[in-house]
């Protein structure tokens, strides 16, 4: 019966093939590891697709015979060179499929395939072809299978490191065809992860993707790295607290002014608001195509942009404080403000950026923690949290241009608008460390550990509750002879958020600062801490001392590892599963994992007791000896650092790139069940350890 919806299939295909003519979603590019080889060397060509949304394409690991098309990677014959084995795909998902029925493997957005090649013949072009077949996920639709031959260049020579080859022809599967055969399907969210990289603490070892691959029930491929709802409400604030700031209130009569006397006052008012808008997506825009893993890595946690970062937001603070003032080029801020008092449609873009420039001195580093947050590869994050900022930032200046009337109800700006700027340079100070300890602690400098840290805030909060009450004075402010009752709330806020912070300086884990204050392990005195270190009970346990111990600890006394191999052979040993901590120095919701779930009695003892432990930092710089450099296969650089070959595991073996990500796996490194993300509910923690300990005894 399995043959019958097949049957029927081709049967309706001849007259499908009537129907509407349509370009192909699935577009191919193709490249091999390495541009040059002697004969008896092993090349892998790299079988790559870009799928438009809403689409898919059928992978070549599962029952031929089931019904659907399969991918075929095929080698032409030649004498120069030979097929190794069968194509591989890298990252492939699985569902059920009602229509043949039986569960069939596929790929959205991107497909990869890796297919080993044996050169025989030095400088030779290897010739292939994938034939595929591509379905809709929105209304069942497939297209009949396509074709995507490639040539691919290989030149005579020692192999001196991996690059992209370039193909002799520009080759593409952008292939006409008629719609055709329908089919409903039911997805899980099952995927497929690569089983290799697995970096040894004896000898390098190459992260090839080729090795194999293993299907694991219910992997988890879109990570989640917090809420983009709450990144965007985030964001949004942030555009309202930038309307406070002193080089914004003052443009406001500026707006109406220019306004006032225009006509057809309610679409340039609009236009207005969806220029400023314009430009700061734009900026989000521009990031997002540059940002891929390594910059976001880069941008959140070399020294060199997060020292900047510091220094920037130190800068500001200062002169929010009345040190100094700073302010563009008059020259560029008068060239922008002539062109808009040309009026028009002209008038208003030049109005529009003239707004971003001025007010670019208070809300810069407003935008650049939003950026600063976004990193992680995303494309949609950064443009999203731009557009929310920018929004709130417009949505005021464009109903003032509405209403200029508007402008004789709002106060003056003055003495209060002084404070607000004397509060955000406190702000700034105090956020302007954020950064210095990210770089701290990844590159082990040991300066501003987490008491000093501490010690550093309770100071500066300390400070805005004693100015918020009058009790210091600061250029350009007026005697305060009377404190109002706003200013007397605020003040009790702040000096409150001081006493909560003061028990931290001798190691209360302060929950709700967990994501912003460096690791606990880094406090030199913390009163709850047990007698022995992190360490010594390591070597105590396992005979030895483990390895990367003198560089990191695990939170809340846990015994554990920092090596990938040499947590699976202690594992081995002692026979139980392995817990893979995914997390970085620089990883706000990885604090908070640690402090608000770690923490919990109901998972740190399932942690204690039933896992091998092993963090894996991604973001670490600490050099390895030369000896165990590798060239990874999923961007072909080179691997030098212990974060560098962390994030390259993660990537290529557990096909995610998110912090924090948490895998649950067996002696070989195979998940035994979905990899969990963020999620502070303690309790769907526990079920997420409980249920890879059962798996793991279902498979002895």
């Amino acid at each position: 019966m399995k043959t019958l919806p097949a049957l029927w299939a081709l049967l309706i295909l001849p007259l499908l093939s009537l129907g509407q003519i349509q370009k192909n979603p699935a577009t191919w590019s193709f490249s091999l590891d390495k541009p040059t080889a002697n004969a008896g060397d092993i090349v892998t060509v790299r079988i790559k697709a870009v799928i438009d949304d809403g689409w898919y394409v059928y992978s070549n690991d599962f029952d031929p015979n089931l019904g659907p098309n399969i991918a075929v990677v095929t080698i032409n014959p030649s004498a120069n060179y030979e097929a190794v084995g069968k194509a591989t795909p890298v990252g492939a998902k699985e569902k059920y499929e009602e229509i043949w029925p039986g569960n069939v493997r596929y790929f959205t957005r991107e497909a990869l395939f890796l297919q080993k090649v044996k050169i025989k013949k030095a400088g030779t072009v290897i010739a292939g072809n994938i034939n595929f077949s591509t379905c809709s996920t929105k209304d069942g639709t497939c297209l009949p299978p396509a074709d995507a031959p490639f040539e691919l260049t290989v030149q005579a020579g020692a192999a001196t490191g991996p690059a992209s080859a370039t193909a002799t022809k520009p080759l593409s599967a952008s292939i006409t065809t008629a719609t055709a055969v329908a089919a409903t399907s039911a997805e899980t969210d099952t995927a497929a992860t690569v089983d290799n990289a697995e970096t040894s603490s004896a000898a390098p070892v190459v992260a090839d993707p080729t090795e194999s691959l293993t299907a694991v029930e219910g992997t988890e491929t879109d990570a989640a790295d917090g809420s983009l709802w709450a990144f965007v409400l985030t964001a949004f604030l942030s555009g309202l607290v930038a309307l406070l700031t002193p080089c914004v209130f003052p443009i406001i009569p500026m707006t109406v002014s220019f306004f006032t006397n225009q006509k057809g006052g309610a679409w340039k008012a609009l236009l207005y608001g969806l220029s400023i808008i314009g430009i700061y997506v734009l900026i989000g825009t521009i990031v997002s195509r540059i940002n891929g893993p390594a910059f976001a890595n880069f941008v959140s946690t070399h020294w060199l942009p997060n020292v900047l970062f510091f220094a920037v937001f130190f800068v500001f603070g200062l002169s929010f404080l009345g040190l100094f003032e700073i302010v563009l080029p008059s020259s560029l801020v008068n060239k922008a403000d002539a062109q808009a008092e040309r009026g028009g449609v002209v008038g208003i873009l030049f109005m529009a950026f003239t707004l971003v420039l001025v007010s670019f001195s208070c809300t810069g580093p407003i935008v650049g923690s939003l950026l600063v947050a976004s990193a992680g590869g995303e494309v949609i994050k950064p443009i999203v949290g731009m557009a929310a900022f920018s929004s709130a930032f417009a949505i005021p200046f464009t109903l003032f241009a509405l209403f200029p009337q508007w402008l004789k109800s709002l106060p003056k700006s003055g003495g209060w608008l002084n404070s607000v700027k004397v509060v955000l340079g406190f702000l700034e100070l105090a956020l302007a460390l954020k950064f210095l300890s990210i770089a701290d602690q990844v590159y082990h400098w040991g300066l501003l550990d987490r008491e000093v840290f501490l010690a550093f805030w309770v100071v500066i909060f300390a400070l805005i509750g004693f100015y918020l009450l009058g009790k210091i004075r600061l250029p350009h402010d007026s005697e305060t002879k009377m404190v109002s009752v706003p200013r007397l709330l605020l003040a009790i806020l702040t000096f409150a958020f001081v006493v909560y912070m003061v028990p931290g300086l001798w190691g209360a884990p302060l929950k709700a600062l967990a994501g912003y204050l460096p690791p606990e392990t880094s406090q030199d005195f913390n009163i709850s801490r047990q007698s022995t270190t992190n360490n010594e009970q390591s070597a105590t346990n396992s005979g030895g001392a483990r390895r990367h111990g003198q560089l990191f600890s695990l939170p809340h006394g846990l015994n554990g590892f920092f090596d990938y191999k040499e947590a699976l052979a202690y594992a081995k040993t002692v026979n139980k599963p392995v817990f893979i901590d995914f997390t970085g120095h620089g990883c706000v919701n990885c604090r908070e994992m640690e402090a608000r779930v770690w923490s919990e009695a109901p998972v740190l003892s399932r942690l204690q007791n039933d896992y091998v432990v092993v963090a894996l930092y991604v973001d670490d710089k600490t050099e390895l000896p030369q000896s165990e450099w590798y060239t990874s296969t999923y961007d072909q650089k080179e691997k030098k650092t212990i974060g560098a070959q962390n994030a390259d595991l993660q990537i290529v073996k557990y096909n995610n790139n998110a912090q924090p990500h948490y895998c649950l796996v067996d002696h070989e490194g195979n998940l035994l069940v979905r990899p969990k993300n963020y999620d502070l509910n303690a309790n769907n923690f526990a079920k997420f350890l409980d249920a890879g300990k059962a798996k793991f005894a279902e498979k002895g």
